[in-house]
């Protein structure tokens, strides 16, 4: 069942899908002809309007300007993209779209920089029928909107801290994965993103087997750690337990190797596989 958001018991899935439709009849277009002029399929638009289906980000973008929407339907896309993540992530997902500084450390490829192509391969598994199919559609989706993170205005100062492990488990597909080092490669060199590679020659640490850790500053000033590890995670707001999770966070950055040396280990790895 979807997660109720507002005081008339309404997802935020089924608001938006309520909005597109309201716009839609208010140009007056039947599916069909918003088909053709958009260039969607008019099943997979009448399932947004339905609330059956997230779209991507994008999406919203270009209905947003097909109807001279504003920001409108990313907005209400922003909101009814959290229905797809559990509720126990709901109040960290919510967290780091404002925050204001994120540190991250992970054994895996941080979702944050991961590509759709990528993302897809991460989530998917054995999918024997439709609503498999599209629930794992649904999560990437959710996974790709995580990152306007990164596109806000002003952007959040955020670092990386990520185990060499997840630069030597490649993807199944070659391009998927010469795709995800690009990217990598490139978000590294952004103004307001750090990448660090935690070298296997660092020894073991004191994170080993625990899953991933992440702080969170928001404009306040007030903090947050959440750690997440096969299928738990816990968010902490008690200073004393982000103090601690911070300074843990603060050794392993200073194992991990230098920024300018984290980008030349990652175009290395990129050269080795591409030859």
């Amino acid at each position: 069942m979807a997660e109720r958001v507002d005081g008339q018991g309404e997802s935020g899935r089924a608001v938006l899908g309520r909005t597109l439709r309201f716009l839609r009849e208010k140009e007056g277009k039947s599916l069909g002809q918003l088909a053709d002029e958009s260039g969607y399929d008019k099943s997979y638009l009448s399932r947004l309007e339905s609330g059956e289906r997230l779209s991507k980000v994008t999406v919203m973008e270009d209905l947003d300007g097909y109807y001279g929407a504003g920001d409108l339907l990313v907005s209400l896309w922003k909101v009814a993209r959290i229905d797809a993540f559990k509720d126990k992530y709901k109040e960290y997902m919510r967290l780091e779209a404002l925050a204001r500084v994120v540190h991250v450390y992970t054994p895996n490829v941080p979702g944050l920089l991961q590509t759709e192509g990528f993302a897809r391969e991460v989530l998917s598994g054995p999918q024997t029928t439709d609503q498999e199919r599209d629930a794992v559609e649904e999560q990437v989706a959710a996974r790709l909107g995580r990152q306007l993170l990164l596109r806000k205005n002003p952007a959040p100062s955020v670092r990386f801290v990520i185990d060499e492990l997840a630069l030597r488990r490649p993807s199944a597909d070659a391009a998927t994965w010469e795709g995800q080092l690009m990217h990598m490669e490139a978000a590294a060199r952004e103004p307001n993103v750090v990448l660090q590679v935690l070298p296997f020659s660092a020894g073991i640490h004191h994170l080993m087997g625990k899953g991933s850790l992440t702080l969170l500053w928001q404009k306040d000033g007030k903090s947050v750690a959440y750690v997440e590890g096969g299928s738990s995670g816990l968010l902490m707001d008690d200073p004393d337990d982000v103090l601690h999770h911070r300074l843990s966070y603060d050794r392993l950055r200073d194992l991990a190797l230098s920024p300018s040396d984290s980008l030349t280990f990652i175009r290395d790895v990129l050269e080795e596989h591409r030859s």
